[in-house]
C-alpha cells in the first residue's frame, strides 16, 4: 500500500505565542525547503515529501511549525513515517534522517516538545529521528596510514569533533533519547552511522583530480583508455541496474532486500518531484553495461545512494569512471559535498568490509560520523509498556 498523507488537521501549539506545529502538504513543504532559510537547513531525500511514496507499508504525515504553518511561515518541518503494531492501533513513527530543524537553537524544547505531543496524539507509541549535525570527522590522509588488525574509527583521534553534534547529543540525553545502538552502532541505526563526504565548495575539476589517490586515477585513465562510455540512462535501464545489484550482493556478501519495483518507485516519484532528482549513470564497455549508480540531488546536496556492477572485465575499472563523472557533475550542478554514503567502521584489512572503505578514501574525502538514529517511548505507563514489547519482536525478527 502506498504512504499516505494524512491533509492537514488539527494542529499542535507551543507555550509560546506566534507558534504552531500542523499537518502541512506537500506543496508548502517543498516551497519552505526552496526558501533561503529552509535550504539552510541542508534537508536530505530522505526528508523529502517524494520519499512517502516510495516507502510502501507505512503511513506519512508532513509536518510543519513556525509562526504560520498553513501560510508557509515555517521555521522546520518533518516527513514522518508511520508503522503499526501489529494487532494495536498504535504506530511507530519514524523520521529518516529528520526532522528538517535547526538544531543549534538552544530552545530545542520549542519545537521538538509539540512534535511529540502531536506524535502521541496520532497514535504513535514511540519516535525514532536521525538528528543532521555531524558528530566527528575523520580525513582520509589520517585514516589511511592507521590501519590495522582489529582497529575501527573510534580507535582513532578524529581530525575534528563538531562541537554542536556533541552539544546535541547531550540534550537528547538529558531529555530521555536512546542513541540507537549506543556509541558503536553496531546494528542500531537504520540509516549508516558512518559516511564518507567529498566536500565540494570552492573547488574545481582540476582541484577533485589532484585529491583522487594516484591508484583512482590510474584507473580513472584505463577505463577512459579502454573506451568505457559513461552515460546517463532512464528507467527503461533499471532492470539491468537491478540485475547487476543482485551479482554485486552475491560477489561483496551483502543483502539490500530490495525489488525492482522498489527502485522503480523510487525512480519515478523522486523525479515526479523534480525532473532530475535521481538519475541512473551506466558505464558501457563493448556495447555491454558493465556498472550501474544512482544519484540523487537535494538542493546543494549530492548522493550516491547504489552502486552496481559485473564481475567480468572489472579491470576496464567501470565503477572509478562513474564514480569521476559524478563527481564532476555534482561539482557542476553547485553542490557544496558529494555524499557517498555509508562506509563501515572497520579499519581492519583483513575484513571484507574494509574493501568499500578503501575504495571510496581514494577520492581524497573524509569520513564522518553522525548522531546516528535516536529513539525513545512517548509519555505514559502503556506506551512504555507497548515500546518495550515493540523492542522485544524487533528482536525476534
Amino acid at each position: 500500500m502506498s504512504a499516505l498523507l494524512v491533509p492537514p488537521g488539527r494542529s499542535s501549539k507551543a507555550r509560546h505565542q506566534g507558534f504552531a506545529l500542523r499537518p502541512i502538504t506537500a506543496e508548502t513543504y517543498r516551497a519552505f525547503l526552496a526558501t533561503p532559510g529552509g535550504a539552510a537547513l541542508g534537508a536530505g531525500f530522505l526528508q523529502c515529501p517524494s520519499w512517502a511514496e516510495v516507502k510502501e507499508g507505512w503511513r506519512a504525515q508532513l509536518l510543519g511549525w513556525g509562526p504560520d504553518p498553513e501560510a508557509g511561515e515555517l521555521t522546520g518541518v518533518a516527513l514522518v513515517l508511520l508503522r503499526q503494531f501489529p494487532g494495536t492501533r498504535k504506530y511507530f513513527a519514524y523520521l529518516p534522517e529528520g526532522p528538517v530543524a535547526d538544531w543549534s537553537d538552544p530552545d530545542v524544547d520549542g519545537w521538538l516538545g509539540p512534535l511529540l505531543d502531536h506524535l502521541r496524539g496520532a497514535g504513535a507509541f514511540a519516535v525514532r529521528i536521525g538528528p543532521s549535525p555531524a558528530y566527528r570527522r575523520w580525513d582520509a590522509t589520517l585514516l589511511k596510514p592507521l590501519t590495522g588488525p582489529g582497529r575501527r574509527l573510534g580507535d582513532v583521534l578524529a581530525s575534528e569533533v563538531d562541537p554542536l553534534g556533541t552539544a546535541v547529543a547531550e540534550r537528547l540525553r538529558a531529555r530521555g533519547w536512546r542513541r540507537c545502538g549506543g556509541d558503536t552502532g553496531q546494528d542500531g541505526d537504520a540509516q549508516p552511522r558512518h559516511v564518507f563526504h567529498v566536500p565540494l565548495t570552492g573547488r574545481t575539476p582540476e582541484d577533485l583530480w589532484s585529491g583522487l589517490n594516484q591508484e583512482w586515477r590510474r584507473n580513472v585513465r584505463r577505463a577512459q583508455k579502454e573506451g568505457v562510455e559513461v552515460t546517463v540512462g532512464s528507467a527503461a535501464e533499471l532492470p539491468e541496474f537491478y540485475r547487476l545489484l543482485g551479482i554485486t550482493e552475491r560477489r561483496d556478501g551483502f543483502r539490500l532486500g530490495r525489488s525492482l519495483a522498489y527502485y522503480e518507485r523510487q525512480y519515478a516519484a523522486l523525479n515526479a518531484e523534480e525532473p532530475g532528482r535521481m538519475k541512473l549513470y551506466l558505464a558501457r564497455h563493448r556495447g555491454e553495461i558493465l556498472a550501474a549508480h544512482t544519484m540523487i540531488t537535494v538542493g546543494r546536496r549530492a548522493w550516491y545512494q547504489t552502486g552496481a556492477s559485473a564481475d567480468h572485465r572489472r579491470e576496464v575499472r567501470p565503477s572509478n569512471a562513474l564514480q569521476w563523472r559524478m563527481l564532476q557533475d555534482a561539482l557542476t550542478l553547485g553542490a557544496d559535498v558529494y555524499d557517498m554514503r555509508g562506509v563501515p567502521s572497520t579499519l581492519d584489512p583483513e575484513e571484507r568490509a574494509y574493501g568499500l572503505l578503501r575504495w571510496k578514501l581514494g577520492t581524497g574525502g573524509r569520513v564522518v560520523e553522525t548522531l546516528g538514529e535516536w529513539e525513545r517511548p512517548l509519555s505514559g505507563s502503556a506506551n512504555h509498556t507497548l515500546y518495550r514489547a515493540f523492542q522485544a519482536y524487533l528482536n525476534r525478527r
